[in-house]
């Protein structure tokens, strides 16, 4: 097995990303959530070479694939979408064992749950079993969020707002990225400098984690609030995979089955560009 490449920022001035030199990086499982396919902020582009670059047994999508609320509004559906879609199918043919976990923005997906379609199970959640027994609960997360479950209107005004901040985003990283900066996430930013933003997490972590105690578990996966994460909570493994719009990461399971944050971003230099 090749073996993940180190932080860039932890390798000496004179080394070069191994990454780079590395055709594919063979693990057991990766869990990806929130693409938002077809929202112009959805990084397709980033995402397809990081799936061509990975091979696994399984690939678990937690939610928020294609994004149903944006496309209502205004459809946008480049062919680099389009292409990470028949990426994931052609995984899906060859082998690669591809589950579906719908989330908020593709909730239409969940009145197929207990189907298949190309080779890609569709499940309201999942159990997944790591290869040294643990037995990991994997949701997208939106039914511990207050806002969309008891007041959904005030959601989508809220994705509004959020869609307007990656907009902004997109033109700023267009201008970093001509003066050679690498990406770098306006909203992500945000989030870790309002304080409610911090509490809101934090909550969402815990409700989490609460529940997933009565399920039988070792821990959870999941997704929704675009912030990777990957600790301990009350003996409990919480693994939040982040998101392909902001920070571009996801959670691999290892053949030994220890589970790592890769964050695409810092792994994949120059600055990602925006499909």
């Amino acid at each position: 097995m090749n073996p993940l490449p180190p932080n860039p920022s932890e390798l000496p001035p004179t080394s070069t990303n191994p990454w780079n030199d590395t055709p594919h990086l063979q693990v057991r499982t990766v869990f990806i959530s929130d693409l938002h396919l077809g929202t112009p902020e959805c990084q397709a582009v980033a995402l397809l070479d990081f799936l061509k670059k990975v091979e696994c047994e399984c690939l678990i999508l937690i939610g928020d694939i294609v994004d149903g609320w944006q496309l209502q509004r205004r459809w946008h559906w480049p062919q680099s979408h389009n292409d990470v879609v028949q990426k994931i199918l052609r995984k899906a043919r060859k082998g690669t064992r591809v589950v579906l976990v719908p989330g908020n923005h593709d909730e239409f997906a969940r009145r197929y749950a207990g189907h298949s379609f190309g080779g890609i199970e569709i499940t309201e959640d999942h159990i997944h079993h790591t290869i040294d027994g643990k037995r990991l609960w994997v949701l997208h997360g939106d039914l511990f969020d207050g806002v969309i479950q008891c007041a959904n209107w005030l959601a989508h005004v809220g994705d509004r707002l959020y869609e307007f901040t990656l907009r902004l985003n997109r033109h700023l990283n267009s201008i970093r990225a001509r003066m050679g900066l690498p990406y770098w996430s306006l909203s992500r930013y945000l989030k870790f400098k309002v304080k409610r933003a911090v509490s809101f997490i934090s909550d969402f972590e815990l409700a989490v984690v609460r529940e997933a105690r009565k399920r039988n578990v070792h821990g959870v996966v999941c997704g929704h609030i675009h912030h990777a994460e990957l600790r301990e909570i009350d003996g409990f493994i919480y693994a939040n995979d982040g998101d392909w719009v902001e920070s571009l990461t996801a959670l691999v399971e290892h053949q030994d089955g220890k589970l790592e944050i890769i964050e695409w971003s810092k792994l994949n230099q120059p600055a990602v560009k925006l499909s």
